[in-house]
């Protein structure tokens, strides 16, 4: 329905037209996305979807029923996103005020005008056989009075009251388009309307790409507040077993110090950790715009979180009809092109035309009778002759306008291929890395459950324990962090290639 409408928008506002024909920038770009080992992960690849970003509902790429639930909130209550939408409805309302202007605005208009008289304007004397002719005139109409040595009353005076009776309807300066100035302005104003809900779309998938990060910041904070109380429970452990053993003199004071600042060092990170994911739950509120529903569902750790469908990325020609801020750019380039055909129709003649129709008299009996039609026709021309270089200026300043905003356009097709050859770039390496970590990980438990079995038999020192013990406490936060990267890359990736989305 809403593609019908601007068809028929557009197609009103086609015809004889100045406007220079709308030619789109070549897009300064390569055809191809780079190519090369840090675009070609070693590790599995999860099934892409195949389905263009722009046509995939945002409900189908991202499957964590947590983060929907959350960014169903968000695209219904995010201020960002109720700012966008007001503007594309005043936008809207700005060319529907234009595009009236292509049709004459029709009024209809009825008065009546009482007017007191003093009794000297009431008569008219005469003496002997003279007589006097006089005209009482209100308005348009006039009512002649004759008198001799006798004394009468004009026709529409009764009690020392005028009375004048009209009904008009007409047309108020009517501009006939000549030469599409009304057109081209009522088409810059619909270029404006549909950047407006390309912003709009820029904005709805900003608000999605921020609350999808936070959401994984919040789980990854969350994540490394759980290993980081599994740290601290089991150095505990230690240190209670290492004050055993020096207390029985088994053991140094050193190797008691060593415990200790690991139980020190584990429960400083418990506090950060824990800082961190309220503020995490502080900022998914203020970006959502209310306050965390009451019926999310639990999430699943992020280790083992599917949050979202990985994308297949097509082709950077796919971008100019993918990105909004690239559809903006270009609507506004359409835009220009309609201001520029405006600047050039000043150079010529402007009709105005003027006219009305009614009925008037002195009697209202006789309001609806043909002695009482009236009309009035007044066409205007208007012809440009010196205006001092003030239209050259204007078309000058459309023109350059023009070819700032072409430069704005290809900067965004560039910032495009830019964005989406980082994703995926990243998104080949992060899979790599976050494969290389898990196994870091694995390796790093295994040092510790032995080191830790040779400990307790006697057989090696606390210390090696000890680092075995750091040592997996540190894979474990980095592997969060890659996985934490990992998913936040996705995000990005939809967010470039232009996904779509519905609310």
């Amino acid at each position: 329905m809403m593609r019908l409408w601007r068809l028929s928008a557009a197609g009103l506002l086609a015809g004889c037209s100045l406007s220079p024909d709308y030619r789109q920038p070549p897009p300064a770009v390569s055809t191809t996305y780079p190519d090369g080992a840090a675009y070609h992960s070693q590790a599995p690849a999860p099934p892409s979807l195949k389905v263009a970003a722009e046509r995939l509902d945002w409900r189908q790429f991202f499957t964590d029923p947590a983060l929907r639930r959350l960014l169903d909130v968000a695209l219904r209550s995010s201020r960002d996103l109720r700012t966008a939408t007001i503007d594309v409805a005043q936008a809207h309302a700005n060319f529907e005020l234009q595009r009236a202007s292509l049709f004459p605005s029709l009024s209809v208009t009825g008065n009546a005008t009482y007017e007191g008289l003093s009794q000297s304007g009431l008569y008219s004397q005469s003496s002997g056989s003279s007589s006097t002719s006089g005209t009482t005139t209100s308005g348009s109409s006039a009512t002649a009075a004759t008198t001799s040595s006798s004394q009468s009353i004009p026709t529409g005076l009764s009690g020392g009251t005028l009375r004048e009776y009209t009904i008009s309807a007409g047309v108020t300066s009517y501009e006939v388009d000549l030469f599409g100035r009304v057109r081209a302005l009522t088409r810059q104003q619909f270029e404006k309307y549909l950047a407006q809900e390309e912003n709009q779309r820029a904005v709805a998938l900003t608000v999605i790409g921020n609350v999808a990060n936070a959401y994984i910041t919040w789980l990854s904070d969350q994540a490394l507040l759980r290993v980081t109380n599994d740290t601290l429970a089991a150095q505990l452990e230690s240190q209670r077993l290492t004050q055993a053993e020096f207390d029985l003199g088994e053991t140094t004071l050193l190797t008691l110090r060593q415990a200790q600042t690991s139980v020190a060092a584990a429960r400083a990170n418990q506090v950060q950790y824990a800082r961190q994911v309220a503020q995490d739950v502080n900022e998914i509120v203020l970006l959502i715009g209310a306050p965390l529903p009451a019926d999310l569902p639990p999430a699943s750790p992020l280790g083992a979180q599917t949050l979202m469908a990985d994308l297949a990325p097509g082709l950077p020609s796919d971008l100019l009809t993918r990105r909004p801020d690239i559809m903006k750019a270009e609507h506004t380039l359409r835009g220009d092109d309609a201001d520029i055909g405006a600047a050039r129709a000043a150079f010529f003649p402007q009709l105005t035309l003027t006219g009305t129709g009614g009925l008037s008299t002195l009697q209202f009996n006789k309001l609806f009778t043909p002695s009482g039609l009236t009309w009035t026709f007044a066409p205007q021309i208007t012809i440009p002759i010196f205006t001092w270089g003030q239209n050259r200026a204007n078309l000058d300043i459309a023109k350059t306008q023009r070819d700032l905003d072409v430069v704005a356009y290809e900067q965004a097709v560039q910032t495009a291929f830019h964005d989406v050859a980082n994703a995926l770039t990243a998104r080949a390496t992060y899979r790599d890395q976050a494969l290389a970590q898990q196994q870091d990980v694995t390796a790093a438990a295994d040092y510790y459950r032995l080191a830790n079995m040779r400990f307790k038999a006697g057989v090696d020192t606390y210390l090696t324990a000890l680092d075995a013990q750091r040592t997996l406490y540190s894979a474990q936060q980095s592997l969060l962090t890659a996985q934490e990267a990992q998913l936040q890359n996705l995000v990005t990736l939809y967010q470039a290639l232009g996904g779509g989305w519905k609310s």
